[in-house]
């Protein structure tokens, strides 16, 4: 069929067909241009009665497929199909090896199915791109599916894979993990009254400043300070902790001296001070304290009260008072956050931070602050508070621990979160608190990289945006992970319809793609820059793709393929309605 060589164009070459007729099935098939020490490996992209196109694609040198070319063939002799041993080298194993995964059947080669490289893959960042309605969902689940199938007598007992649900497609998918040895799949919801799912829980002491920013939307450098010092102040008042009476009493002093020496008048100055000891007091320092002087005791109320001229005239001795309190700077401790608070309780703390900043005495300041008060109340007086209600305290490491523990005591290789009863902005909300929980969590690792966790965001669009994270903050945890998190353990999982509306940093870290049908103009031009290995052919074939097939390409696979993927068993929840059947 082959013929002799009629022109090198680029990576492409022309040869002579033999044959002298068109035969569409040997399109996209595979050949081998033989060499004295190597084979070079084309792909047939075009034929007429006179010539064959042959794309070269890369070399296999001792046995080993390598894509790219080290120089061109120097003639055309002698070219033929693939053997069976050489097309495995490109589409992976036929044989059922822990060392290959099953992604679907070879669109091209009937009979054969295409495998990644299980290291590959899950050691790297991946994307999952389609349309709506063309499997990704059910993509998803059958990958998923195949990975925790027997292999060489072995299952992944030790893999940690995190499947944030958009809409709770997935909540059936995994069912028939659990009956696996060894193999566990559970199930969180954002649901209160559903009785077959945990409800996800949210540790408030396992969130820190960055956290908080993110719950309460804060925007300014200025209510990220608010924040800290709330920390702090729940830290000193709801800690139990005795040796921090004395800083208890250090702060609200110095907020009291703050309004002393505010310049206002002596009855707002008196308001005021009643107003945050009637709120925020200890046994030492209350509007019952005992101010003595020689030969008279009077309370510290008692010593603000004002005479007929609008004076105060124990002023000097509530100062001296308060000044015995100060001898100590709470701004020197640091919150150990080994204990069990409530909402109510950082309300409680961020009321007295907004008071000792001066918002009372800001009218700006005020505005800007209060807004964080207003949405702290907003969630203790909805649903969401039950998120972050907790019985006791438990490490960071308890709490990752027992969400991947099972009843039975053997470990969750798979969770899923449904994500689909909280509006947007709280959803990604409880994405980032999580995945910064996970990464923080293996930063702290002794041993680095050994309790990976793979975190897959479903419509990732919604999640990984273009935010306002790095201005306030100074970095994206999404970003983050896509560049530190490797080296931690920590890989990220994509699946989105929409990969231009995701950020830069995050696909350009990403090294493994499964693209179902897509065709917007921006999101092809994207598939285009991402890999040199995909021609303008394949990306054509993206655009018409039927449901359940993809392209997958990137390091885990040897060369751009095109798969078709199996339905899985049980499928996601995520098929189209039925219009007929709902209408007639």
């Amino acid at each position: 069929m082959f013929g002799e060589l009629i022109a090198i164009d680029g990576n492409n070459i022309r040869v002579k067909n033999l044959s002298g007729k068109i035969n569409l099935q040997c399109l996209n098939y595979h050949v081998i241009v033989p060499e004295k020490d190597k084979n070079y490996v084309g792909e047939i992209l075009h034929m007429t009665d006179e010539e064959v196109l042959i794309s070269l694609i890369g070399e296999i040198v001792d046995g080993k497929f390598y894509q790219g070319l080290t120089k061109k063939p120097s003639a055309a002799n002698g070219i033929r199909f693939l053997y069976k041993s050489e097309l495995e080298l490109l589409i992976g194993h036929q044989s059922n090896i822990i060392s290959e995964f099953e992604v679907g059947d070879s669109a091209i080669y009937n009979g054969y199915k295409v495998c990644a490289s299980t290291e590959t893959f899950f050691a790297n960042h991946f994307t999952i791109l389609g349309n709506s309605g063309y499997g990704k969902s059910c993509g998803v689940a059958r990958i998923m599916q195949n990975i925790f199938q027997v292999r060489d007598n072995q299952v992944p007992e030790n893999a940690h894979i995190v499947l944030f649900d958009a809409y709770g497609e997935y909540n059936q998918a995994f069912d028939k993990l659990s009956a696996l040895p060894r193999l566990n799949f559970r199930k969180f919801t954002t649901e209160f009254n559903n009785p077959n799912d945990d409800v996800l829980k949210i540790p408030l002491f396992l969130m820190d400043e960055d956290d908080y920013a993110l719950l309460l939307n804060a925007e300014s450098a200025s209510q990220m300070h608010v924040i800290k010092k709330t920390l702090k102040l729940v830290y000193i008042f709801n800690s139990g902790k005795g040796d921090l009476i004395q800083y208890q009493n250090e702060i609200i002093a110095k907020c009291l001296m703050d309004i002393l020496s505010s310049g206002k008048n002596s009855s707002q100055m008196r308001d005021q001070i009643v107003a945050v000891l009637t709120n925020y007091y200890t046994n030492d320092l209350n509007l019952n304290t005992t101010i003595s002087q020689p030969g008279y005791n009077r309370t510290l109320r008692q010593c603000l009260n004002i005479d007929d001229q609008g004076k105060m005239p124990a002023l000097n001795l509530v100062i001296d008072e308060l000044q015995k309190y100060t001898k100590v700077n709470s701004e020197e401790l640091v919150p150990v956050f080994d204990f069990n608070y409530t909402l109510e309780d950082f309300y409680y703390a961020l009321e007295f931070a907004l008071i000792s900043e001066g918002s009372i005495n800001s009218q700006q300041s005020y505005e800007s602050n209060n807004m964080l008060k207003n949405r702290v109340v907003n969630i203790i007086n909805s649903e969401y508070r039950r998120f972050f209600t907790m019985n006791q305290y438990i490490s960071k490491e308890d709490f990752i621990n027992i969400l991947f523990t099972a009843d039975n005591g053997e470990k969750n290789q798979v969770i899923n979160i449904n994500l689909n009863n909280v509006d947007d902005r709280f959803a990604k909300t409880i994405v980032k608190i999580y995945a910064r929980m996970f990464f923080s969590y293996a930063q702290g690792l002794e041993d680095r990289g050994s309790y990976p966790v793979h975190i897959i965001l479903e419509e990732a669009h919604r999640y990984i945006q273009r935010d306002s994270d790095y201005k306030l903050l100074g970095y994206n945890i999404f970003d983050r992970i896509c560049k530190e998190g490797r080296k931690y353990g920590i890989i990220l999982g994509m699946i989105t319809q929409r990969p231009s509306e995701l950020t830069t940093t995050v696909l350009s870290q990403c090294t493994n793609y499964i693209v179902f049908r897509i065709y917007h103009p921006d999101d092809l031009n994207l598939i285009s820059s991402i890999s040199l290995n995909v021609n303008q052919e394949a990306l054509e074939r993206v655009k018409s793709l039927a449901p359940g097939n993809a392209l997958v390409f990137g390091s885990a696979f040897q060369t751009p393929t095109f798969v078709k993927l199996k339905m899985p068993d049980p499928t996601p929840n995520s098929a189209s309605i039925n219009v007929n059947k709902l209408w007639y």
